[in-house]
C-alpha cells in the first residue's frame, strides 16, 4: 500500500495523473500497472540517472510481470538531437518493441524530451511513462505532453505533442539532486511564481515543503494545458522568459543549463517590463527578490542584440513576429506580439 501521494488528473487529448510524493519510484511497477497491463517496457535514461535509479525501476516493473529493456545514453542536453534521437528509434525496432508495448521516460528534461519524442513516433505512437528525477522535469517538463529535440540552429525545432499515460514525481530524489542541478528547477520555479500568486505566496515564505511546490507548479500547468494543449493561446505563457534564455542556451552552445536561463530570461523581460511602464517599482522590487531567492542574480555574457538575433531561429516565431510574455503583475503576465527587428530595443 503507498501512502501520502498527491495526484493531479491532467484532462488533455488523453487523460492522466500526475503522482506526487516521496519514495515513488520504489512501487513504480505497482503505479504503472494501473494504467498499462504487463508488457515489455523500454526504459530510456541517461548514464547518471542509469546508476541511481534503474535497478530500482527494472526492478519493480520486472515484480509486476513486465519484460524490461533499456538504452542509455550520455547525460545533458547535447545528447538532444537527431542521432541519438534515431539510435533511440533503432533500439526499440531491434528489441521487437510493439504498439502494445511501453516506454519509460526515467531522468531529467531531456530524458523526457527524448523518449517521449520517440515515443511519439516510433509506430505512429505507443504509450509512455514520465518518471522526472530533477525539480525542473517534475514541476515542468514532464506535464502536457511537449517532446522535442534540438538542431544545430535552435533550441526544440523538431518535435511533437504526446501525452504520458502516467507521470511519476517522486520527491524523495529531489533531496539528494546535487545543487547545481537543483538550482537549474528553481529557475524554472521562478517562471511559476510570476505566472501564478499561489507559488509566488509560497516562495516568498523562509520554508516550504517541496512536495507542495511541486503540487502548486504542476496544478498551475495543467489549467494552462487543459485549455490550450497544442499552444494556440494562453499556454504561450508558459513561455515565459524563454524566447531570451533560448538564445542564452544557443549562444554558450548549451553550456548555460536551461533553468538558469530561464531565471536570466526572467530578469530582462522584467526590467523590460518595468522600463515599459507595465509594473511600477515597488512590484518589481518584489518581484526581482522572488527570482533571486531561486537563483541569485547572473550576469548575462551576451549582448541583448546576440540574444535577439537567435530569436529568428525560435519556435515562438510567426513570419516577421514573435511572441513574447510580458509582466503586469504578480499572476498577470501577457503575450505580445514583437516585430522581431525591433526585439532587441524592446528587451535593452
Amino acid at each position: 500500500m503507498i501512502n501520502n501521494i498527491s495526484k493531479i488528473h491532467v484532462k488533455a487529448s488523453g487523460e492522466y495523473d500526475v503522482l506526487i510524493g516521496d519514495n515513488l519510484i520504489n512501487s513504480a511497477g505497482e503505479l504503472i500497472s494501473k494504467v498499462i497491463k504487463p508488457c515489455k517496457v523500454a526504459i530510456v535514461t541517461d548514464d547518471v540517472v542509469n546508476q541511481l535509479y534503474s535497478s530500482v525501476v527494472e526492478n519493480s516493473l520486472i515484480k509486476h510481470g513486465y519484460q524490461v529493456i533499456k538504452y542509455v545514453f550520455n547525460n545533458g542536453e547535447s545528447s538532444k538531437n537527431l542521432i541519438t534521437y534515431g539510435k533511440i528509434l533503432n533500439f526499440f525496432a531491434e528489441n521487437g518493441l510493439s504498439r502494445t508495448d511501453a516506454v519509460v521516460a526515467l531522468g531529467g528534461g531531456v530524458v523526457g524530451d527524448m523518449a517521449g519524442f520517440a515515443s511519439a513516433t516510433y509506430l505512429r505512437g505507443i504509450k509512455y511513462v514520465q518518471i522526472p528525477t530533477t525539480l525542473l522535469a517534475q514541476i515542468d517538463s514532464s506535464v502536457g505532453g511537449k517532446t522535442a529535440v534540438d538542431l544545430s540552429v535552435g533550441k526544440n525545432l523538431v518535435g511533437a505533442f504526446c501525452q504520458p499515460k502516467l507521470v511519476i514525481c517522486d520527491t524523495a530524489v529531489l533531496k539528494t539532486l546535487p545543487e547545481e542541478i537543483f538550482l537549474d528547477g528553481m529557475g524554472e520555479t521562478a517562471k511559476y511564481a510570476l505566472l501564478d500568486k499561489s507559488v509566488f505566496d509560497l516562495l516568498s515564505l523562509n520554508e516550504y515543503p517541496l512536495d507542495k511546490l511541486v503540487y502548486l507548479c504542476v496544478d498551475y500547468k495543467r489549467k494552462i494545458v487543459e485549455q490550450d494543449e497544442f499552444e494556440g493561446g494562453i499556454r504561450k505563457l508558459l513561455n515565459l522568459g524563454h524566447t531570451v534564455a533560448h538564445g542564452i542556451e544557443k549562444l554558450s552552445e548549451y553550456k548555460i543549463p536551461h533553468g538558469k536561463a530561464v531565471a536570466m530570461g526572467l530578469e530582462v523581460i522584467l526590467g523590460a517590463s518595468f522600463k515599459h511602464g507595465y509594473i511600477d517599482e515597488k512590484t518589481y522590487i518584489q518581484m526581482q527578490s522572488v527570482i533571486n531567492k531561486c537563483v541569485k542574480k547572473q550576469i548575462i555574457p551576451y549582448s541583448i542584440n546576440n540574444i535577439a538575433i537567435c530569436a529568428f531561429a525560435d519556435k515562438k516565431r510567426s513570419g516577421d513576429c514573435i511572441d513574447v510574455v510580458t509582466v503586469h503583475g504578480v499572476g498577470d503576465c501577457r503575450i505580445e506580439k514583437i516585430s522581431v527587428d525591433s526585439l532587441g530595443d524592446f528587451l535593452k
